[in-house]
């Protein structure tokens, strides 16, 4: 079973910026796509970000300019870069890698709380 382990997250004021990261042994993640998913209270989970394992990046639109989604597969690492943070982006924010070659398999994070004061 292979781990996820995200870090990053923490409590931030409106306008501010906090970053993100997800870690996956380097051997599997250079083979798959990457994607932070937001759940915010009592809400379902959305995506927000997701890279290709060749660097294409695309985002949702409530984030698009203010997010920046990046990887190394060198060190097995996607960063998650937040700025303009406003209240409405609070949330569980979960990284999920999906594996695209040899053997298809999808993986999520524990999960980083990300909560933004007005």
């Amino acid at each position: 079973q292979v781990q996820l382990v995200e870090s990053g997250g923490g409590l931030v004021q409106a306008g501010g910026s906090l970053r993100l990261s997800c870690a996956a042994p380097a051997s599997i993640f250079s083979r798959s796509a990457v994607g932070w998913y937001r759940q915010g209270p009592g809400k379902q989970r959305d995506l927000v970000a997701t890279i290709t394992n060749g660097g294409s990046a695309d985002y949702g639109d409530s984030v698009r300019g203010r997010f920046f989604i990046s990887r190394d597969n060198f060190e097995g690492t996607a960063t998650l870069q937040m700025y303009s943070l406003k209240p409405e982006d609070t949330g569980v924010y979960y990284c999920k890698m999906k594996v695209t070659t040899g053997e298809v398999a999808v993986y999520w994070g524990q999960g980083a709380q990300v909560t933004v004061s007005s």
